[in-house]
């Protein structure tokens, strides 16, 4: 079986890397392609991934994004068709949200499942839901959320999964000590790992006026150490621009999930993180600004994840967590990578 995974975002790394890891264990010749954006291209070198880096991201802006659909989809068509050398036409093509490669993939009559876990990426959504032969969804978002997409409750191209996805590519994740340790981190202050916002996301356009004010009171505080883990090499400028004592920028990307399964907290602006912490039974609260989705919505009402108001209200969740056997990592779930494989590659078997 030949794969082609188009991997476009640094949360998209983790998810598939144990993957990818169980196709080639399956005898399946995987091949990969993504984009320059984030920390993407520098996450897939330290999971051992090699990548064939087709295009960027688009900005902010609809007409960026469309700018860099219209160079970036004639790539993946072409990579598609040619196969670079690499033999046989692909059997199927498997994303998280690339709305490109569902295009190529239709375009070459390759079979196409895109997963997602949050449902308003409105454009990314009508692109990549309507082009694909499966949508791989949480079944926290309610059904006719998607109808909008063309994904019809009931129908031959929904496709749905318990809990969260991180439960299950965390499944057999345990925490590198050597990660905190190469930060040079002092663990007896309250360590707090920040994730900031998706700033060039279309259903984040209008920015996070709280998340400044969440830098500036953890910045000031002694007691207090906060890793922030920028998006971009101008969020990476700005924060370290601040000057704020208590605050740790990292020079490159990291493996974030070390340090969140020892944090005392995650504070995070974006949607994976929290997720990845509620998933390693980390405490976490949220200051998303766009939009909840139905993921957040559920934690939010199971008491999994908690929205922050205002940097004051910081203060009764900067404690120390307990320390001992069982207190880190209490209540996570983990669950079966394979049963989440498997759903991936049912668009081979789903009829168009």
């Amino acid at each position: 079986m030949r794969v082609w995974i188009d991997i476009t975002n640094s949360p998209h790394v983790p998810f598939f890397a144990p993957l990818v890891r169980r196709l080639r264990e399956r005898g399946a010749h995987v091949s990969i392609t993504s984009r320059d954006y984030a920390q993407t291209l520098q996450l897939l070198a330290a999971a051992g991934l090699e990548a064939e880096v087709l295009g960027a991201h688009g900005g902010r802006s609809a007409a960026g994004k469309a700018q860099a659909l219209v160079a970036r989809l004639p790539a993946l068509v072409r990579f598609g068709r040619a196969g670079r050398g690499r033999g046989a036409r692909f059997d199927v093509a498997l994303t998280h949200g690339s709305h490109e490669l569902m295009l190529a993939a239709r375009l070459l009559g390759v079979p196409g499942t895109t997963a997602f876990d949050y449902e308003y990426a409105t454009l990314q959504h009508q692109l990549g839901c309507r082009a694909a032969r499966v949508v791989l969804v949480p079944d926290a978002i309610p059904v006719e959320r998607l109808a909008r997409y063309g994904v019809r409750p009931g129908g031959s191209k929904l496709a749905q999964y318990a809990g969260l996805k991180e439960e299950y590519y965390l499944a057999d994740f345990e925490p590198d000590p050597a990660v905190p340790a190469a930060l040079g981190l002092d663990m007896s202050r309250v360590f707090v790992v920040v994730r900031t916002p998706p700033d060039v996301s279309l259903y984040h356009r209008h920015g996070n006026p709280l998340f400044p004010q969440v830098l500036q009171r953890l910045g000031h505080d002694p007691a207090v150490q906060a890793v922030v883990l920028p998006r971009t090499d101008e969020q990476r400028a700005a924060i370290r621009a601040l000057g704020l004592p208590s605050l740790v920028v990292p020079e490159r990307a990291v493996a974030a999930q070390s340090l969140i399964a020892v944090a005392d907290l995650v504070v995070s602006a974006g949607g994976t993180m929290n997720r990845e912490a509620v998933a390693l039974g980390a405490p976490v609260v949220s200051l998303f600004g766009g939009r909840l989705g139905g993921v957040d919505e559920q934690l939010i009402r199971d008491g999994r994840l908690q929205p922050l108001v205002s940097a004051e209200a910081l203060a009764p969740a900067l404690v120390k967590r307990p320390t001992g056997a069982g207190a880190a990592g209490s209540g996570r779930i983990r669950r079966d990578p394979e049963l989440l494989l498997e759903l991936l590659l049912s668009s081979l078997t789903r009829q168009a």
